[in-house]
């Protein structure tokens, strides 16, 4: 069964564009189950963040919620949302809080990050204003230098959190910056330094609160990082987050990204094609005109490098990528309006994966999915 998805869910829009990704949910199910059992029995945060990485926040979250131990987000608006579409998974908001937005935390129920001890007095005083209690993960800056109070003053935050009567300190955790990499040096740094912050609690017979650091590279890479709870992103959607990694899950892609040609000419040899003229054959040529482009997060970096694949065989594409149209170059083949053309994914043997389009616009997996624009409708595949 398929459901096409396109903020808001419209179910009309389902013969409205031919550009479109696919979401294999069973292969995201299929992908996290990969990685529990490598973990296990450490919990599983699923990371959707950013569209879920391009996948569909709503769609891919309220589908594995049953399957996670805790859900994680970036932005307060993102648990907000998955609230209103009814996951009750506890829900972590990883990122920076700012102006009057603790108490809509508390009010949704959502786990806040309390990077520093100021922050963190703001939310005992927003809880004790409401008469609630907000629950919280202390982040520790291990060497990432983004948020989180550094490693040799978090006793501070710890500190400062046992005065706390409205705060409930359920988690306290860390990021690697370097976990996908083959030299792991740095990343061993980090997680010597988190576990000497942990020992704060050992020395004083606390009650360890529950303890995360593991991101998808340190999943492959280092099983001493597990602790508690992982947090897998790129790789809970099937792509590794780097070449240097260790392959020691076995994931696969869940998306698949396709348009059809709405557009067949020939070519004079001479006649440059796209903006710029930057590309001309020297020889009659059959172009197709495919409807995606930069304005739905096809780079226009990608111009003259990147390709396609029709009928089971690659094509390139030529000249500049346009904002909602590219052009591609198959020589004397066929092919009519209405084919189908893969832009991620595979047919007839062929594949062009996420890696790819990053290789060929000088970026990372990361950016090409969560580049994927709104207007490009998903269709979940059940």
């Amino acid at each position: 069964m398929t459901m096409r998805i396109n903020q808001p869910t419209i179910a009309e829009k389902e013969s409205l564009r031919s550009t479109h990704v696919e979401v294999d949910l069973a292969q995201l199910s299929r992908n996290l189950e990969a990685i529990r059992a490598r973990v296990a029995p450490a919990k599983v945060m699923i990371v959707v963040k950013a569209n879920a990485y391009g996948h569909g926040l709503r769609e891919v979250a309220c589908h594995l919620a049953p399957q996670a131990d805790y859900i994680g987000v970036a932005v307060l608006e993102e648990g907000i949302l998955l609230r209103e579409a009814g996951v009750d998974k506890p829900i972590l908001v990883m990122g920076g809080i700012w102006g009057n937005q603790i108490p809509a935390y508390i009010q949704y129920d959502l786990t806040l990050t309390a990077p520093s001890v100021e922050r963190l007095e703001q939310i005992e005083q927003a809880a004790a204003a409401l008469g609630k209690k907000a629950k919280v993960h202390l982040k520790i800056d291990t060497g990432m230098e983004r948020i989180g109070v550094h490693y040799y003053n978090a006793h501070t935050l710890q500190e400062a959190a046992l005065k706390c009567r409205h705060v409930e300190v359920e988690g306290i955790y860390s990021h690697f910056a370097n976990a996908d990499a083959a030299d792991l040096s740095h990343a061993r740094l980090q997680l010597e330094r988190f576990c000497d912050v942990l020992h704060f609690y050992e020395q004083r017979s606390l009650p360890m609160p529950l303890r995360h650091m593991a991101n998808s590279g340190a999943i492959l890479q280092l099983p001493e990082s597990y602790f508690d709870m992982v947090r897998p992103g790129i790789l809970l959607y099937g792509i590794y987050p780097s070449a240097e990694v260790k392959r020691s899950v076995d994931v696969q892609p869940a998306l698949t990204w396709k348009s059809r040609v709405v557009y067949f000419k020939v070519t004079q040899p001479g006649h440059p094609v796209s903006y710029g003229s930057t590309w001309q054959s020297d020889h009659p040529v059959r172009i197709v005109t495919i409807p995606v482009g930069y304005g739905d997060g096809y780079f226009r970096a990608m111009s003259n490098k990147a390709q396609v694949i029709i009928h089971g065989r690659k094509y390139p594409q030529v000249g500049r990528i346009c904002m909602d149209q590219i052009m591609v170059n198959i020589e004397a083949d066929s092919a009519f309006n209405g084919d189908e053309v893969i832009l991620i994914g595979a047919s007839g043997g062929e594949r062009i994966t996420a890696e790819d389009l990053a290789d060929w616009a000088g970026t990372i997996p990361y950016e090409v999915l969560t580049n994927i624009n709104t207007r490009v409708p998903r269709v979940y595949k059940r």
